[in-house]
């Protein structure tokens, strides 16, 4: 076996896509003290000035509560985020990316951005920005636009 009948099994090309890049991407990200999944939960924290909730968090990231606890201890430990009290709930606890955190995780973009580009160069633009949206529409489960 050639391995050419898996090239017809969505599952396995998004899984060994998805492979390829999460280890280039660690990669990467390690001379900045991040792996994929601590560099999107910061990202995710520097985009919300106020901080974003633990449970939105993992929401979004696609992750158990539990891990992503550890997640924000791990980048709590080396001062990249804090919790801040919820001024709407006192019961929840937001996550907020420190000046520290800001500064890791634009640096961190640039690498990841970096060895992203590298890997879709075998792709257009115009290629580069379909798959994205594509991805971005199975992740979010949005169907696929009514044809007129």
């Amino acid at each position: 076996m050639d391995g050419t009948t898996l090239t017809d099994d969505v599952g396995f090309l998004l899984s060994r896509a998805s492979g390829l890049l999460v280890r280039a991407t660690n990669a990467a990200l390690a001379a900045h003290g991040l792996r994929v999944r601590s560099y999107s939960a910061l990202l995710l924290a520097c985009g919300s000035e106020a901080g974003m909730s633990q449970r939105d968090l993992a929401v979004i990231l696609g992750l158990d509560p539990s891990q992503v606890v550890l997640l924000v201890d791990e980048l709590t430990e080396a001062g990249l985020v804090e919790r801040r009290p919820s001024e709407s709930d006192r019961r929840t606890k937001l996550v907020a990316a420190t000046q520290a955190g800001r500064a890791a995780c634009r640096a961190a973009e640039r690498a990841a951005g970096a060895v992203h580009a590298e890997h879709l160069a075998v792709l257009t633009g115009e290629e580069q920005a379909q798959l994205r949206a594509l991805l971005g529409r199975l992740v979010v489960g949005e169907p696929a636009p009514a044809r007129t």
